[in-house]
């Protein structure tokens, strides 16, 4: 019975097995099927649609599905820049929906060099006559591109290794080939514009100082999207090629150079009520570390006010700035903010340049339009306010091709600040402060005339006895008017600073010290130290007898008598 019943439930158990293949089977045969029929259906509907759809464009290059958003359908006309023609299919795109032109234009020479550009010496005071020449850098027919909605370039890398800024003559040309043409085909009239966009291939990106990080819409990979300001962009390709020419006053805004002075166009502006900017603008200095330079920073305030200003002063400070120094800076006319400072990853642990990155705090006021960094060593002869309307970055010249950071028109950008900090730790300085830094983050520049940052610095035959009339600041190089008897300039006691030493100019710092109120001049007193060092260097001078004869002038500044107890 047992054996029986066992065999039964055999063949139930085999048959069940049989009839649920057998429905699997019918169940995969069957949406299989489906799956095709529905899958035939979209495949003819696609095709159908096709069919009726001419222009539809079938694959994209990866710039246009990163704008595509931006132009929202609409049918534009694309510049495609140095590219070649084996690369122009790869980037232009198919259908009626979008045009394609070929952007031409002839190569700069391989002869002209970033010097060329950017040299150490022009004429600046020339009267008359044509001003000094700067090298050819060819733009192509630009009326032929009159009306391009994309511009698509590749930007020239080469040398590119994060460690240094780009000093490539091709590169700053496809740079201004592109800025050209999207001004031409965006500036409409200087209040009416239509959106242009932009987008730079390459892994270097376009130049920080051309194009702005605040009108990047997009990074994806080496794509890099941009969609200008184009009243600022304007200004950008006004200016001249490089240093190799004085940086003209073009900018000022509502009444740049470009828009029109006809009564009746005006009138026209009025009545459209077309916009006009109203800038907010300041003087900034930062000081940070000691009170060393607070009697500078005090001095150059009121310089300022005395040049008649207009302009905000801010002081940027750290916390090592005593609570009674920060009472005579804001007495001054400083209004005080204070910040974190910076270290400087390239210098010395104690070195006099440890923490210049500071400076680059700047950049985070962003509630100003336009701020002139002035060093705490300087002193305003002449006002400078009209320097707001230059572009950033705006500086007089140094030496080579760099200039100096001592007097620059920058636009606050918190995106610019935080790539500049990214840059800090990859930038080598040449001399492990800002300076270093900041020109090789900005190596293409707008030369001011050196009469707005007067270096006091003389070579070979250079006179050391005047200071030209239309100079407007001297910046107060070596050891500072302040550290000094006021009886003269005291480089002169040490024969390797004897370069910065110039009495006419220490006589200009102590009539500006002699106008300030006796409370502001309490913090220019000498400290036991700076007193011992002092006639530490007249001593020896002494006894060098060196030919100057400074050494001899009897002192007679009553600060000595009065020394600071630290």
């Amino acid at each position: 019975m047992g054996t029986k019943s066992h065999s039964f439930n055999q063949k139930i158990f085999t048959l069940s097995l049989i009839l649920l293949s057998f429905s699997l089977l019918i169940l995969v045969t069957f949406f299989g099927s489906k799956h095709n029929i529905i899958t035939e259906r979209l495949k003819l509907q696609q095709s159908s649609y096709d069919d009726h759809q001419p222009n539809q464009v079938f694959t994209n290059p990866r710039w246009f599905d990163l704008i595509q958003e931006e132009i929202n359908g609409k049918k534009i006309k694309v510049g495609l820049i140095n590219f070649d023609e084996k690369e122009i299919s790869e980037y232009q795109m198919h259908g009626s929906a979008v045009s394609t032109v070929h952007v031409h234009f002839d190569h700069v020479s391989k002869s002209t060099k970033w010097e060329d550009i950017f040299p150490t010496w022009i004429d600046e005071n020339q009267e008359s006559g044509p001003p000094p020449a700067c090298p050819e850098i060819p733009m192509p027919r630009l009326e032929a591109y009159r009306d391009l909605d994309v511009v698509v370039a590749k930007v020239p890398c080469e040398g590119w290794t994060g460690k240094a800024g780009l000093r490539d003559v091709f590169r700053l040309q496809v740079n201004l080939v592109v800025a050209n043409i999207l001004v031409r085909s965006g500036w409409v009239m200087p209040d009416i514009k239509r959106p242009v966009y932009v987008v730079f291939i390459g892994v270097c990106g376009p130049m920080p100082e051309i194009f702005r990080c605040d009108d990047m819409l997009s990074k994806v990979g080496d794509h890099w999207v941009y969609k200008p300001e184009l009243r600022r962009l304007k200004q950008k390709v006004l200016m001249p090629l490089g240093s190799c020419q004085i940086a003209p006053a073009l900018g000022k805004t509502g009444k740049e150079a470009w828009r029109p002075h006809d009564p009746k166009l005006h009138e026209n502006f009025k009545k459209m009520k077309l916009s006009r900017f109203h800038q907010k603008e300041a003087y900034v200095t930062v000081l940070h570390s000691s009170d060393a330079y607070v009697c500078g920073a005090i001095t150059l305030a009121q310089s300022i006010i005395l040049s008649n200003s207009t302009r905000d002063l801010l002081l940027l400070h750290d916390e090592n700035i005593s609570p009674k120094s920060l009472t005579g800076l804001r007495y001054a006319g400083w209004k005080t903010r204070q910040i974190e400072r910076i270290r400087s990853p390239f210098s010395e642990k104690g070195s006099y340049n440890e923490w210049n990155y500071s400076k680059l705090r700047i950049w985070l006021l962003t509630w100003y339009d336009k701020v002139i960094f002035i060093d705490s060593d300087l002193l305003v002869l002449k006002n400078i306010d009209r320097l707001f309307v230059y572009p950033q970055l705006s500086a007089a010249r140094n030496d080579r091709t760099l200039f100096n950071s001592g007097i620059m028109v920058i636009e606050p950008s918190l995106c610019m600040f935080e790539d500049l900090m990214v840059k800090s730790f990859k930038l080598e300085s040449y001399n492990g402060g800002d300076q270093g830094f900041l020109n090789e983050a900005f190596t293409w520049w707008h030369r001011l005339p050196s009469k707005v940052n007067y270096l006091k610095y003389y070579q070979g035959n250079e006179s050391h006895e005047s200071i030209p009339d239309d100079v407007s600041a001297i910046h107060y190089l070596g050891l500072k008017p302040w550290m000094c008897y006021r009886d003269y300039d005291c480089n002169w006691d040490v024969e390797v600073r004897q370069v910065f030493a110039n009495d006419k100019a220490n006589e200009k710092w102590w009539q500006v010290y002699d106008a300030m109120p006796e409370k502001l001049q309490q913090y220019c007193g000498l400290t036991k130290h700076m007193d011992w060092r002092i006639k530490k260097w007249r001593k020896i001078a002494r006894n060098l007898r060196l030919p100057d004869e400074h050494w001899k002038i009897g002192v007679k500044d009553p600060r000595q008598f009065n020394l600071i107890i630290e």
